[in-house]
């Protein structure tokens, strides 16, 4: 797939996450729209799964650590064909397996249901440990914020990732610098996170997490790593792609309204 075709399925992507915020008047847009062109990009070019291997153990599988950003992260899914498009705007109705945190007894295509940070990349691990034990090839994939690297658990989970030497996981951050309390430097600082993975003994790659040929690049080294773990820091800007949620901690958790989603659906230059 080419660039061009990558950025109209982002761009689509990130579309919905607006359209399923605004439905549901709740939910998460920022960190939605920061992640859309990597996770467009692992599941259109990364990650050997399709409606045919959706339900096998052998396939690759992602765990969404940030489990708040289902707005996106259900997009992508749609986008690819796993849940109905005309079902974006059933997002946390009632009665919709599209709930505010990802449920893996809703939806096939979902590995693991997560909410509480740090308890996805564990999961993770684990998964990325079990594959070895069984001779298991393929790879395991996770998503975290860089406000969730302020949870010890993900460094008890980045420990061992290194002691097991786990080459089959790939760990990823969305580093737009912003939670929902404001800054992270400023809440609680953990940067320099390329120096913090690098103790923990992870190869480490860093890229723009809006430049598809970037994020290309960093795909294809973070996955030709062995005997380690790899960690890819992505460069990104909350609320990316509409004009006035970008670099906004205040869209980390909230709901446009009737012109803010008709802005925001201009910016993105799609129909309301």
């Amino acid at each position: 797939m080419n660039v061009e075709e990558l950025k109209k399925h982002a761009n689509h992507v990130r579309q919905n996450a607006i359209r399923a915020v605004y439905s549901a008047q709740s939910g998460h847009p920022g960190g939605s729209l920061s992640s859309a062109d990597i996770l467009t990009y692992l599941y259109f070019e990364v990650m050997d799964i399709n409606a045919e291997n959706v339900g096998s153990i052998d396939r690759d599988r992602f765990v969404l650590s940030k489990g708040h950003i289902t707005p996106g992260y259900y997009s992508v899914l749609a986008e690819k064909g796993f849940i109905p498009q005309e079902d974006i705007t059933t997002f946390r109705k009632f009665g919709s397996k599209l709930q505010g945190h990802p449920n893996m007894n809703y939806i096939e295509a979902v590995d693991m249901s997560t909410g509480s940070l740090g308890q996805g990349v564990s999961t993770a691990v684990g998964m990325a440990m079990a594959n070895k034990l069984d001779g298991n090839k393929h790879h395991i994939f996770t998503l975290l914020g860089d406000g969730e690297c302020q949870e010890g658990e993900v460094w008890e989970a980045a420990m061992a990732a290194s002691h097991y030497k786990l080459d089959n996981i790939t760990f990823m951050v969305d580093c737009n610098h912003l939670q929902i309390d404001g800054e992270v430097e400023k809440v609680m600082n953990v940067y320099p996170l390329d120096k913090k993975f690098e103790g923990f003994g992870f190869e480490v790659v860093k890229a723009d997490g809006h430049d598809f040929e970037a994020i290309k690049n960093a795909f294809d080294y973070a996955l030709s790593v062995k005997r380690k773990p790899a960690v890819i820091l992505w460069n990104t800007v909350k609320g990316k792609g509409v004009s006035f949620m970008e670099d906004q901690a205040g869209w980390h958790g909230k709901a446009p309204n009737e012109e803010q989603f008709k802005q925001a659906m201009k910016d993105l230059g799609g129909d309301e």
